[in-house]
């Protein structure tokens, strides 16, 4: 037998591949699992009440977060408001695409479609609020070379005044613009996300909605902050405005 063997047929270098592909397929199964700890339990599409749960979806683990508390992932529990949605199916199959019922830009219904997030405020390293208006973060100005929003007009899709910015809410982590505050016309102050903004030194043009739907923008519960729930619920407006703001939208293009 020559060096390295164990018997006529097997060697040290054949036993450590072996041992190889039994790690590598372990290492699979492993990061598939771990990969299915979000978004479950579901619901199947017909009975609208079974929990579709078992492999791949891992045990749940409890994890600790870094500024206090827990959050355990997958949750065996399903929310009532996860499960009536205001949307029935356009056929009787599964899988059917859902045709909504209610006002789908704050239904959370297709492109509006938003996580149910934790409703605290993101932090910084210290611990501080990340995202929070020039008025509070004193330190951060609008460079002197781009436009500054602030006092102009913002207009939605139909050229319609939606309200005036009054601030801008900047990212104190990344250092750069998350929000546009805006005063609508019946005072109220909305949040309108960057990326969906325009902004030309003529004004500031968001394609997404129309004038008059700044109105129902979904509010904040602070003047000063805005928690990860609040960020996808007003994410989500904008989204599902490109598909819902008018009929016109939601109809083929041909």
């Amino acid at each position: 037998m020559g060096t390295g063997a164990i018997t006529q047929y097997v060697d040290v270098a054949q036993l450590v591949l072996y041992l190889f592909w039994a790690f590598f397929f372990g290492l699979i199964v492993y990061l598939q699992k771990e990969s299915h700890r979000e978004g479950y339990p579901m619901i199947d599409d017909g009975a609208r009440q079974q929990k579709i749960m078992g492999w791949p979806v891992p045990e749940p683990k409890t994890f600790l977060l870094a500024h206090g508390g827990e959050a355990t992932q997958p949750t065996h529990v399903i929310h009532d408001h996860e499960v009536n949605l205001a949307a029935v199916p356009a056929h009787p199959w599964k899988g059917a695409p859902l045709v909504p019922t209610g006002n789908p830009m704050l239904d959370g219904i297709g492109p509006g479609a938003y996580a149910r997030r934790a409703d605290v405020p993101d932090l910084t390293w210290d611990g501080k609020v990340k995202i929070i208006p020039l008025r509070v973060a004193t330190d951060y100005q609008v460079a002197h070379q781009d436009v500054d929003p602030r006092g102009m007009t913002i207009v939605g899709a139909d050229d319609e005044a939606g309200g005036v910015i009054t601030d801008l809410w900047i990212d104190t982590a990344e250092v750069m613009f998350r929000y546009l505050e805006v005063q609508t016309p019946h005072g109220r102050r909305v949040m309108v996300p960057m990326p969906f903004c325009r902004i030309t030194r003529s004004g500031v043009k968001v394609q997404a909605v129309l004038g008059h739907q700044f109105e129902e923008v979904p509010a904040l519960k602070s003047p000063d902050q805005i928690t990860f729930l609040e960020e996808e619920k007003v994410m989500g407006y904008f989204g599902g405005g490109t598909l819902y703001a008018e009929p016109s939208r939601a109809e083929p293009l041909v």
